[in-house]
């Protein structure tokens, strides 16, 4: 792996922000060399939300995601805004609840997932849903370890959400299996 690139989008609120932090410290816990960029509407919550890694076994000259090779959108919108940046040959990673006619999406591989309902139904909380990407996404890609993403989550998310987020992170990982 000389440079992987990792996009996640989706809407403002869905915690893809801490999403991409928690990926890059990943990634730095294994001990690669890792950047992370972020942006969002003007809106916030409910708008479009963007954060940005790149991962590589050396170093990072350009910190900006250019062509993904992961790509992870949570809304239709993130689909509409960023499919047509994806790699050939680059993974897409969508939640299940999003219509894909509209689409096309040769020289992809797609895995189209229930990450938004297994937070609500499996883990209670919705808002978990950025944790349950990571899961799927550290099973799918292997681009950080299980342990060092597990790290990473527990050192970054607020104390009294430690229990809630390790379950979502392993409701993750069993999406994949």
């Amino acid at each position: 792996m000389d440079r992987i690139e990792i996009r996640l989008s989706g809407s403002g609120g869905q915690g893809l922000i801490l999403a991409g932090i928690i990926l890059a410290e990943a990634a730095i816990l294994d001990g690669k060399n890792s950047v992370q960029t972020q942006s969002y509407g003007p809106e916030a919550r409910g708008g479009a939300s963007r954060a940005e890694v790149i991962i590589s076994n050396g170093n990072i000259d350009y910190p900006k995601v250019t062509e993904p090779d992961i790509f992870l959108a949570l809304t239709k919108e993130a689909v509409a805004k960023y499919l047509g940046d994806v790699k050939k040959g680059g993974k897409l990673i969508i939640d299940d609840s999003i219509e894909l006619n509209d689409f096309i999406l040769e020289d992809l591989k797609l895995y189209q997932i229930p990450i938004i309902k297994t937070a609500r139904e499996k883990v209670g909380n919705e808002i978990a849903a950025n944790i349950v990407a990571l899961g799927a996404i550290t099973g799918i890609t292997e681009i950080v370890s299980q342990e060092s993403i597990i790290k990473a989550v527990l050192d970054r998310v607020p104390a009294e959400t430690i229990e809630l987020n390790n379950k979502a992170l392993h409701e993750g990982f069993k999406l994949i299996k």
